[in-house]
């Protein structure tokens, strides 16, 4: 019995034969980057993966570098670059499509490029410095002065790392005996997190800002691709704004890194950065030392001068002083004699301003009193025009109040037909109160009727 459709591995091997008779798929130059790279049994396995713009995976395919080419490629990268294919570099790598019915589909590496992993890396420093260059912060931390002599001095590197012990070296056997306050700040510096690690050990130093007068992040040599973590956005901005001089000294001397364009000071290497101190403290010690030396003769030619000077007074005093005592004599005789017309003159000068004080508090006086008679006048009118009004308004209502009662008076109540009854004098407002054969009395509006009740 013949069954259905094709196998799952004649299609497999129908999948294969395309792939093998399509030219196009044989050695083909892919750009691409390397993720999830390993080496097992002497056979390099990975997969290459394509990001766009923000980062999101839009390709992937496994891929391998067999045993009898893996070698000669890492040798010919490792040369061109100085480093060993890696995980996270783009590359630009030459093979060939291939399909396995268990495995799948994959891409068999038989070549690399290196130069095209270099002018990535350049490519990527370069749009990073006309980024920071757009948003103004590419001077923003050179901007920054650096103390004549610093001293205290926050380090970011690696514990252990070579750069940072010859940096250590230089600081604490300088021969000046200069006193140097040093703090690691612990950071990876090398692989995929260089940049985060650095940028936590940044945050670290600006939460005790006040007690540095700068920052120093070095890391020794090593191959030119180790240095990509510097070659980062997010951290070449946190530099470019850090609070404090940066001094960065990486790699070797023909290294150079986005950090190398935007730090207050750009060494060549960690034992660069240590000398670039020294010799700041060497030029403040120099400074220090000359203006002392100046202090010190300014001092003592003052000195001399002021011993001239009082040798000088000591010989002059006594006929300084006959001089001004005779000086003050003759002043205090013109002012004896000035004194008497001085007096009177004043007393002249008051009697005039007291007789103006009088005058004008008359008039002033005066026009008050006019202007309170006239104000009292107002008021009384409008007390008198007020009274006649309110008067004016009572005997209204008095003359309302006696119409009122008029009308309402039992006498036109009688009038309109109307009586009141009467028992013993008391006027009766309920029938049912009165017994039979009781007298009653009705007044009437013209005179009064006498009642036996039934």
């Amino acid at each position: 019995m013949n069954e259905p459709g094709l196998t799952l591995s004649q299609f497999q091997q129908l999948i294969t034969n395309a792939i093998n008779k399509e030219p196009g798929l044989k050695n083909v130059w892919v750009r691409a980057e390397f993720s999830d790279l390993r080496v097992v049994g002497g056979h390099c396995y990975m997969e290459l993966i394509e990001k766009d713009a923000g980062g999101t995976t839009r390709a992937k395919i496994r891929a391998m570098i067999w045993s009898n080419t893996l070698g000669q490629l890492r040798r010919k990268f490792y040369d061109a670059t100085g480093r060993d294919i890696a995980s996270g570099i783009k590359v630009l790598v030459r093979g060939s499509a291939t399909h396995h019915s268990i495995y799948g589909l994959s891409f068999t590496i038989n070549d690399i490029d290196p130069s095209y992993t270099l002018g990535d890396m350049e490519r990527v420093r370069r749009e990073i410095l006309e980024r920071l260059t757009r948003e103004g912060l590419i001077d923003r931390n050179k901007s920054l002065s650096l103390p004549v002599n610093p001293q205290r001095i926050a380090i970011i590197s690696a514990a252990g790392a070579a750069g940072y012990g010859d940096f250590m070296n230089q600081i604490d056997h300088n021969p000046d005996g200069f006193a140097i306050y040093t703090m690691l700040f612990p950071a990876v510096m090398q692989g995929e997190r260089t940049a985060l690690s650095v940028m936590m050990a940044l945050d670290d130093v600006e939460r005790t800002r006040d007690h540095w007068d700068a920052v120093v992040i070095i890391r020794g040599g090593g191959a030119t691709t180790d240095l990509n973590g510097f070659d980062n956005y997010d951290l070449a901005r946190r530099v470019a704004t850090f609070p404090l001089p940066v001094i960065v000294g990486i790699g070797h001397e023909r290294d150079r890194t986005v950090l190398d364009e935007i730090a207050c000071v750009r060494c060549k290497t960690p034992t660069a950065v240590a000398a670039f101190i020294l010799d700041a403290l060497r030029t403040a010690y120099g400074t220090a030392t000359d203006l002392v030396n100046r202090i010190a003769r300014y001092s003592s030619e003052a000195m001399r001068g002021e011993h001239l000077r009082l040798s000088t007074l000591q010989q002059n005093i006594p006929s300084l002083a006959r001089n001004r005592i005779l000086r003050e004599k003759m002043t205090l005789t013109r002012l004896s004699q000035t004194l008497p017309s001085l007096v009177q003159n004043r007393v002249a000068r008051q009697r005039l301003t007291l007789s103006d004080y009088a005058a004008r508090l008359r008039r002033d006086t005066d026009l008050r009193l006019n202007n309170e008679r006239n104000r009292l006048e107002r008021v009384v009118m409008r007390l008198s025009a007020d009274a006649a009004n309110v008067s004016q308004r009572e005997q209204l209502r008095l003359r309302r109040i006696s119409d009122m009662l008029r009308v309402l008076s039992p006498e036109n109540t009688l009038r309109r037909g109307y009586s009141i009854t009467r028992v013993n004098g008391h006027a009766v407002t309920d029938p049912a109160s009165i017994a039979p054969g009781t007298e009653i009395e009705t007044t009437l509006a013209t005179g009064t009727l006498t009642s036996i009740t039934k």
